[in-house]
């Protein structure tokens, strides 16, 4: 079993906790990446392969109306990490591997508040917010990080998975030969990153997540050493693409039921560290990115009842990208024995957003000044004593319909208006066009989750509740307007994509002394890019 090599690391953790002594607690927040609110067995029967994260939902409480910030990965990622959405944090869509840019400067992470309450803060796994110098994670208050810096389907890899390109080079010459083979690559490999020191290029996805395990138990160890409380952010390159295919086939679901069970052993690993500092000690908050990547077809993820019925009729996809349920509700859990209520299914309308302020506040530390946050502090809900979230959810356009980041869709209450709507690419390759809605179109999810069929604007219920959602909706508008607003660099350039050494097709790394993070350009003069 992969597993067998993390026992030790899991054993050296002990029975001790920091937060004993600092009357801190510690924090793990696992992200996974595109996962459907149905992958989860507790949420949805038909899943079968996630036992020990439906036994978490058993021991902690399960989020049913939980929601990303965005729907899709970077906007998603800087939301959870300044509880502020990407109109406000600058973040509206994805970065790339040639990025200059990233998360901005002036936005303060979460990391950099818990470090300065005195945590020992680590970031492993996806990181996507900015590679190239100061946006990396070592200068966003993260002590430690290792992991790749974007999706694992952004560069090529020796053992690829499921869509991910093969690294060997094509043929130097001939066009047409290159262009006729599918099993060569002419662009850069994917990097694993520890620091700012490329250790592997390409990255062998196959052990991927056996690594983050043990470096996991490693860095929590060392928190442990220090005798300070820690957060540790655990990103997920699961249910993106599956990373690699499954030897000897799996029944049920294939290739994606395979890599959902192998993220599922995965959290339940972070879950024997969690316990072993003493159950009590830490809390676990497990969260989707967005929805399920619909394109991927049989590689996507279970979307539960939310199928946005409405946009399918029209074409496309109603999950990531979207502002349909599927696009952003998601699964989540919280686990903190003593203090979460075990076998507890909320209903409080919650999101991503919400994990800054509520870690800020149980570390006893303050919110950044001089901005506004979309996030609340949700301690009440977790600690079972109150079932009420957020009055107003916002969802930013995320890259079917409107202008990226622009929020066309709000949640009130029990309702949901668009003023925008779309679909994005679908499994049978169609896109629903953009539509303008004015008045908006108004679902009542309490009972239609699926988003099959609009108010009747004639109707006395749509009557009722329009003017309490144009009031929310102008409100919401004025008070993004009037905040301290940053703005992305989305610029890109050949110097900033992650290279080991460029002598190489592909960047390949010879060797496991690794190299540190430098620029990637064909004929230059070596310099480092941090």
């Amino acid at each position: 079993s992969p597993w067998a090599v993390l026992v030790p690391a899991l054993v050296l953790v002990g029975l001790w906790a920091p937060c004993v002594l600092s009357g801190q607690p510690n924090f793990i927040v696992i992200l996974a990446d595109d996962v459907g609110w149905g992958d989860l067995g507790a949420n949805w029967a038909e899943t079968k392969e996630t036992p020990h994260l439906d036994q978490l939902a058993a021991e902690g409480t399960r989020f049913v109306d939980f929601h990303s910030a965005a729907s899709t990965c970077s906007p998603s990622r800087a939301s959870l990490l300044t509880g502020r959405l990407g109109v406000r944090n600058g973040v509206t869509h994805n970065f790339g591997i040639a990025s200059l840019g990233g998360l901005p400067l002036n936005e303060t992470t979460l990391a950099e508040v818990l470090r300065e309450a005195g945590y020992s803060t680590g970031a492993i796994g996806k990181w996507h917010l900015g590679h190239h110098g100061r946006h990396h994670p070592n200068s966003r208050g993260f002590d430690f990080y290792f992991g790749i810096p974007y999706s694992h389907d952004m560069g090529c890899t020796d053992s690829p998975g499921y869509n991910l390109p093969p690294c060997p080079p094509c043929p130097r010459h001939g066009t047409a030969a290159r262009v006729a083979r599918k099993d060569c690559y002419t662009e850069v490999a994917l990097p694993l990153l520890e620091n700012t020191t490329i250790v592997q290029q390409p990255v062998e996805l196959g052990g991927l997540a056996a690594r983050y395990a043990e470096e996991a138990a490693r860095f929590i160890q060392r928190a442990r050493d220090s005798g300070r409380p820690f957060f540790l952010y655990l990103a997920l390159s699961h249910m993106h693409v599956p990373l690699t295919p499954p030897l000897p086939p799996a029944p049920g679901r294939g290739v994606y039921g395979a890599s959902l069970s192998e993220m599922d052993a995965l959290v339940a690993r972070l879950k024997e560290v969690a316990d072993s500092l003493g159950k009590g000690s830490t809390l676990l908050w497990f969260a989707g990115d967005n929805g399920p990547w619909a394109q991927k077809c049989e590689l996507a993820g279970r979307l539960g009842p939310f199928v946005g019925a409405w946009q399918r009729q029209r074409g496309g996809s109603s999950a990531k990208q979207t502002t349909w349920e599927g696009g952003h509700r998601v699964p989540a859990l919280a686990y903190w024995p003593g203090r979460v209520p075990a076998g507890r299914t909320s209903h409080a309308l919650l999101s991503l957003l919400d994990i800054f302020p509520t870690l800020v506040a149980l570390a006893g530390a303050a919110l950044p000044p001089h901005r506004r946050f979309d996030g609340l502090d949700v301690s009440p809900v977790l600690f079972g004593w109150s079932d009420v979230g957020h009055k107003v959810l916002l969802h930013p356009n995320s890259g079917a319909a409107g202008k990226v980041g622009e929020v066309e869709a709000l949640r009130l209450a029990q309702y949901k208006a668009f003023y925008t709507t779309g679909g994005a690419l679908a499994c049978d390759g169609s896109t629903g066009p953009a539509e303008r809605h004015q008045p908006p179109l108004i679902f009542n999810l309490a009972r239609d989750v699926q988003e099959q069929q609009p108010l009747d604007v004639a109707s006395r219920e749509y009557q009722a509740v329009l003017p309490a959602i144009s009031r929310a909706y102008a409100q919401a508008l004025q008070d993004i307007a009037a905040d301290n607003v940053s703005v992305a660099d989305y610029s890109q350039d050949p110097a900033a994509v992650p290279c080991c050494n460029a002598q190489h097709v592909g960047c390949r790394c010879h060797g496991a002394g690794g190299a540190a993070l430098q620029p990637h350009v064909e004929k230059r003069t070596p310099r480092l890019c941090l």
